[in-house]
């Protein structure tokens, strides 16, 4: 069975801040795509990055590693959006959740405000 394919749609606003939001799993065979998105989005002058995870099926270590690869990238923190319990726990686990800034998912799957 194979695993349902990562999509990434970025969204870009002025003052270099732009949203990419993932839907599918961030694994091995996907990781690099986040990367790549990341690193364009870096070439291109944007260092605000939001990643809106309320899409994501499954993260697995490649995926972590993506988001510590896109963080070393800019200048500002990650934030990640939509984080969902589980993943959540492995951020805590891996300590990058003290890395990176984390939004949690609402329980009815939208993400919840910042306040």
């Amino acid at each position: 069975m194979s695993s349902p394919l990562l999509a990434i749609e970025v969204s870009r606003f002025d003052a270099g801040r732009a949203e990419l939001r993932l839907t599918g799993d961030l694994d091995f065979d996907s990781a690099t795509e986040l990367i790549d998105a990341v690193g364009e989005l870096h070439r291109d002058g944007y260092q605000q990055l939001v990643i809106d995870l309320t899409g994501l099926g499954l993260c697995d270590s490649s995926g972590l590693s993506a988001f510590v690869v896109a963080h070393r990238g800019g200048s500002v923190p990650i934030r990640l959006t939509g984080v969902h319990p589980k993943l959540r726990q492995l951020l805590d686990r891996t300590g990058l959740a003290e890395l990176l800034e984390l939004r949690p998912a609402t329980e009815d799957g939208g993400v919840e405000a910042a306040g």
